[in-house]
Parts: structure tokens; C-alpha cells; sequence
């Protein structure tokens, strides 16, 4: 059979992300410092896209025509020179209804300074500063510096003595002296190989181990003590309860794991991308813009644009493109935050006026219905950000919860139900603590829910809630 060429037509349907559109969606569901890193970074990168001194302000018929233009129409002079920052909340800011009214609150409160920018010790720079100090001859502060670079996070030194002498090239003899020496040092029980021997050196220390019940428990005991089974070591020592709960005191004030408080670096501090404050029985919705550049295109580009050739043209239109669509696309980013912060207030006005446990159950599509976008547009908008509330800060994720059915018909969120649970747990007696089925008999009778035993369990742990022979203390 002879091979030939043919020509066909075909005509089909695809959807096709331009560069620009992955943009705009690549902005939706970034966090707040990762929003300024991203304008920033363009701000180095695109020479016509500059950060504006002052706010010019425009007419909101001038918005609404920027937000029905096109890519193309977004390259038009009148929106290149006016879109600055502050208008791309538009119509959607509430600033201006309630400025006057928060004259004399205070902006979001930061750190200090100091706790800004203060280096925080480490656990191997504290014993290294402690190990200098010391009166250790230099073959042991050698021998030192290789035992505090074994230690984990925890400060135990998981090493045997054997690898602590050949990374030192001294004897196991020198190197257990050494860490006999370093286990004094602060915090106490640094550098032990075994939660016993961390919590018997604090009792030296203390002067506790000359007690030997005291010191029995630790080195026998601590998995019973830890399990709560306290009766074979009443037995065993002929101890009175009062008695056992004494040592029990003491042994609560060591800590068995001593670098634990130097953590890994430091804490991250969140701030919120939206405000939400109380007023007249309503609540006003306010944008974070702290550290957002105000942006908008150079005048910088007519004078390049008329001296260019036709190859430097190209390039200068492509990057006003690129700025314009930036522009856009943080103004659209913007305006879609609103919206959805709105329509959550909305359905969840419960929660805000009265706390977690009037929680709605409430799902990514009532929202995508209400403001008349895709759940994708929801769902990105949605991730990596908070909104600080009356009653806390709560990620927006967090407001969407699943439905439990009341035997009246409506619904009742999950969360809320979880806020029971918790309320009944902490407030339940310590001797007799509540069992997975008697929490789900008041469940039922105060929310008129029936709810499962299971499900309960599953609550309490997600909770990270221990079962109730477990919370059970006797004494």
C-alpha cells in the first residue's frame, strides 16, 4: 500500500492558560508575605513598574471601567497612570464608612524592636558560651565542643561513648567525665542518654536523690507514673496516696526534656490579610495593605517608547503588559478577598457576634454561589489566609466546616460541636472524667443531635484529647 500525504480539517475546543491568567491565579492563593516578596521581586525586574510616593485617587466609574476591560483596554494610559494600590479596593473598601469612627483605635499591634530583631540563643551556642566560662582543662573543653554538636533538639546525646572518643581521639573514660560535667550545666540534665538519668541528675542537683522512694520511681517507675497506675506502687512502697502525690509533685517540676525550651528558630508571627471589627450591630471588613507597595506603570515609558527602535518597541510594550497585568491581577485579587470575606461574614454572622460554637456548617460552594465565582477561585483565595475576628484569628479555611444533621432538620457545624466537647471536657471532674458515650448523651440533649460514639472519638482526637482513663487523676 503506497504512503501519501493528506490535509484535514478539524475543528475542536480547548482551554488555554496564557502566562498572564497563570499569573492571576498564582496570586489568588498566595499568603501575604508571599504576595509582597512576589511584588517586590517584579518591581526589580520590570523597569516601568514603580512604586507611586503619593495616592492618587479616582472616580468609581473610572474602576468600573477597569473592571470590565480587557487585557488589551488594560494598557490604555488612563488606567496605566491612575491604578495605584488604594484604588484597587474600589467600591469594595469600607474604609471610608467607618474612618471616622476608628480615629482613636490603634493600627495592628506589633512586636518591639528588641523582640523583632534580637537574636535568639541557640541550645549549642548557650552550652558553648557556658563551656568557655567553665574551669575545664582544654583537652575537656575540646572533648566538650564534640558532645554539644551530638546533642538532638532535645538536648539527649544519642552518641555512644566509643563514636564520642574517636570523633574526639581521647578515651571513653575522658569523654564520660566530660559529659558527667556538661550534664550540670544549664539547663540541668543537658546531654543525658535516657529520661532516667536527665531526671535523677536534676534531682542531685535539687539535693532530692538522697531519697530513696523518690529516686526508685524515677528509675523504675516512670512508664506506671506515666499510665496513671498507681496502686502496685502503693503496694510496693506501702505509701499512703497523700504520700505517693508529694513525689508526684516533685517529679512534675523536672523537666525530661531540658533543650526543648531553645525550640529550633524562631516563632513565626502571623498577620492577618483582612480585619473584621464590630459596629452598630454590623461589621465592618477592612484589608491589611501593611507593607503593599502602591504600584502603577512609570512616565518613564513615553519617552522611551517614542526614541525606541523597532526591537527595544517590543520589548517595552511587552514589559507595560507584564505591569498592567499585574496591576489587574492584585486588583482583582483584592476585590475577590472582599467579596469572599463578606459572604463569610454573611452566612457565619452567628459566629461573630456570639463566638466559635454558634459556627454554621458552611461549604466552598454556598460561598461560590453567593458572590457568583468558581469554588477553584474560592478555594485559592481561601488558602493561607487570616482574618482577624472578635472573638481571635482564624485562617479562612477554618469557616468552612462539614454538617451534622439536628433531629429537627437544620444543621449544626462541626467545629461547633468540637467547642462542646472541649467546653464539656474542661470543666468535667478530674476524678470521674467523661466517657465518649456520656459526652455524646449531652451532645444529644443540648443540641438535640444524635451523634454517635465514633464520631465523639473521632472529635476528642482531632482535638488532641486524651481518652478518659487517661484524663482520669486519683488523687
Amino acid at each position: 500500500m503506497a504512503l501519501e500525504l493528506r490535509q484535514q480539517l478539524k475543528l475542536t475546543q480547548q482551554l488555554v492558560m496564557t502566562p498572564q491568567l497563570q499569573q492571576a491565579i498564582r496570586l489568588l492563593q498566595l499568603s501575604r508575605l508571599e504576595l509582597m516578596e512576589t511584588v517586590q521581586q517584579e518591581l526589580l525586574e520590570n523597569p516601568f513598574l514603580e512604586e507611586a510616593m503619593e495616592e492618587v485617587p479616582i472616580a468609581r466609574d473610572e474602576i468600573s471601567t477597569l473592571s470590565k476591560t480587557d487585557a488589551d483596554e488594560g494598557y490604555t494610559r488612563e488606567i496605566t497612570q491612575n491604578a495605584d494600590w488604594e484604588d484597587y479596593l474600589g467600591e469594595f473598601s469600607s474604609t471610608s464608612r467607618q474612618a471616622s469612627m476608628r480615629e482613636f483605635e490603634a493600627a495592628e499591634e506589633g512586636l518591639a524592636y528588641d523582640a523583632r530583631y534580637a537574636t535568639k540563643p541557640t541550645l549549642q551556642g548557650h552550652l558553648m558560651w557556658q563551656l568557655r566560662l567553665s574551669n575545664l582543662k582544654e583537652e575537656q573543653k575540646e572533648i566538650g565542643e564534640v558532645i554539644i554538636q551530638n546533642l538532638d533538639h532535645s538536648g539527649y546525646l544519642h552518641a555512644s561513648l566509643a563514636e564520642l572518643a574517636e570523633m574526639s581521639g581521647r578515651t571513653e573514660e575522658a569523654v564520660e567525665e566530660v559529659v558527667l560535667q556538661i550534664q550540670r550545666f544549664d539547663p540541668v540534665g543537658i546531654a543525658s542518654r535516657t529520661p532516667q538519668e536527665c531526671l535523677l541528675t536534676q534531682l542531685a542537683v535539687l539535693r532530692y536523690d538522697r531519697d530513696p522512694i523518690l529516686v526508685a520511681l524515677v528509675t523504675e517507675h516512670l512508664e506506671d507514673l506515666q499510665t496513671k497506675r498507681y496502686k502496685p506502687i502503693l503496694r510496693k512502697f506501702k505509701l499512703t496516696p497523700e504520700d505517693l502525690r508529694e513525689y508526684l509533685d516533685i517529679i512534675q517540676t523536672l523537666d525530661p526534656m531540658p533543650g526543648a525550651m531553645f525550640g529550633e528558630g524562631d516563632a513565626h508571627y502571623i498577620s492577618p490579610d483582612v480585619f473584621v471589627y464590630p459596629l452598630d450591630n454590623e461589621f465592618i471588613i477592612v484589608l491589611n495593605e501593611e507593607g503593599i507597595p502602591h504600584l502603577q506603570l512609570s512616565s518613564w515609558y513615553e519617552d522611551s517608547l517614542k526614541a525606541a527602535n523597532d526591537t527595544d518597541k517590543e520589548y517595552i510594550l511587552e514589559k507595560m503588559r507584564s505591569a498592567s497585568w499585574l496591576i489587574k491581577s492584585l486588583y482583582q485579587r483584592q476585590r475577590t478577598l472582599y467579596k469572599v470575606m463578606e459572604s463569610i461574614v454573611k452566612y457565619q454572622h452567628a459566629f461573630f457576634e456570639r463566638g466559635v460554637s454558634f459556627l454554621r456548617p458552611l461549604i466552598l460552594k454556598d460561598i461560590a454561589d453567593d458572590i457568583g465565582m468558581h469554588e477553584s477561585t474560592v478555594s485559592r483565595i481561601t488558602s493561607n489566609k487570616y482574618a482577624a475576628t472578635p472573638h481571635g484569628m482564624f485562617e479562612l479555611k477554618y469557616f468552612f466546616n462539614s454538617a451534622l444533621a439536628l433531629e429537627d432538620g437544620t444543621e449544626v457545624g462541626s467545629e461547633s460541636v468540637k467547642a462542646l466537647i472541649k467546653k464539656y471536657i474542661d470543666d468535667e471532674d478530674a476524678k470521674s472524667p467523661l466517657s465518649d458515650d456520656a459526652i455524646a448523651e449531652m451532645l444529644k440533649d443540648a443540641l438535640k443531635v444524635t451523634i454517635a460514639r465514633r464520631t465523639v472519638a473521632k472529635y476528642r482526637t482531632a482535638l488532641d484529647i486524651p481518652s478518659s482513663s487517661k484524663r482520669r487523676a486519683f488523687f
